[in-house]
């Protein structure tokens, strides 16, 4: 798992979350390995 906490001036939460995806899909934000902080293992039953 990936993450990274990103600070910006927003009106509102949803705000700040489309600004966040925005920069995102445009490759302002790239996650790398400095920004691991886990894995985590599902399984999942086939039954």
């Amino acid at each position: 798992m990936l993450s990274r906490i990103v600070e910006l001036d927003a009106i509102d939460e949803e705000d700040a979350i489309e600004k966040v995806r925005k920069m995102y899909q445009n490759c302002d934000i790239i996650l790398d390995a400095s920004d691991y902080i886990g894995t985590n293992i599902c399984i999942k039953d086939e039954k």
